[in-house]
């Protein structure tokens, strides 16, 4: 039995494995597909694709993955901020690209007003220091936290929200979130299929997690992450339960970021996720 993995991050957002190192890893633990979806971004596709492309001429070639052209949206839904899957998308279209630049153009405003903040704290954050040799990178929180942890300001990155990037801290400055019913808009035209991240982490009970669906169906809601690293094994039951009763479909995967999050493995998640072809085989069987 094969497994998949279609939630992983690269440099063209938080990770910290280039795509090419993705590719890599990936066709090492012989996965049947994997999707890489990068936060507001499409940048790491091209490279992907390209190294999976040199790879079908290697001793790799009869057993290569699948690759699934992915991303990851940042949305707000009731003040609270959601992430939505969108697979296949039209990676190379100028219009959904001119919409990845103003969403990016958005974090550079606030990170560089978050730099300001921190260099009033005597810390000497920077643009240049937070892009860490990938200039068009994605930037998010945790690249502060990644220069906190390596200049020894903080000893993990927790101490690095608590302290520094968590809501409410000296130095945060809250996200301009686009509306959800913007993101599932982008992503209907976009993309084959939208699908909600993670639910679990959005600290909802699973009747809020319902209400939270049934407002993303009739936006275009293809279906729902019901494997993650952070689930157990009850979570991910009830989730796959949610999306039978709404006739969803279910993807699942590791949310890898690198040594930004050690502990989670692509294809294992924290050691014990597994998450079946079967799974990316009944996309196909209803025309994802």
């Amino acid at each position: 039995m094969k497994y998949i993995d279609m939630h992983i991050h690269t440099t063209a957002s938080d990770g910290s494995c280039t795509p090419e190192e993705v590719c890599q890893k990936v066709i090492e633990k012989d996965l049947a597909a994997f999707a890489i979806t990068d936060h507001d971004t499409v940048d790491g596709i091209l490279p992907a694709l390209s190294y999976m492309k040199e790879a079908t001429g290697t001793e790799h070639a009869d057993t290569l993955p699948d690759f699934i052209p992915g991303i990851e949206l940042s949305a707000m839904y009731k003040d609270r901020e959601i992430h939505i899957l969108g697979y296949y998308v039209d990676y190379t279209n100028p219009e959904f690209l001119a919409i990845l630049d103003d969403i990016k153009n958005d974090r550079i405003k606030r990170n560089t007003a978050m730099c300001e903040l921190f260099q009033a704290q005597g810390i000497d954050m920077t643009m240049e220091k937070l892009a860490h040799g990938n200039p068009g990178s994605v930037i998010t929180r945790a690249h502060f936290a990644r220069v906190l942890l390596e200049e020894g300001i903080v000893k993990n990155k927790e101490q690095a929200f608590k302290k520094y990037l968590g809501e409410g801290c000296k130095c945060y400055i809250k996200k301009e979130e686009i509306p959800c019913e913007y993101a599932m808009k982008i992503l209907r035209k976009y993309s084959k299929g939208a699908f909600l991240a993670h639910p679990m982490l959005y600290k909802y009970g699973y009747r809020e997690i319902e209400e939270l669906i049934e407002y993303l169906i009739p936006l275009g809601l293809k279906g729902i992450e019901a494997y993650h690293s952070s689930n157990n094994g009850y979570d991910s039951g009830r989730l796959r339960e949610i999306a039978l009763h709404y006739d969803l479909l279910v993807s699942g995967g590791s949310d890898f970021h690198g040594y930004i999050k050690p502990d989670i493995d692509i294809g294992s998640g924290r050691g014990s996720l597994r998450v079946t072809e079967a799974v990316y085989q009944n996309w196909s069987s209803n025309h994802l």
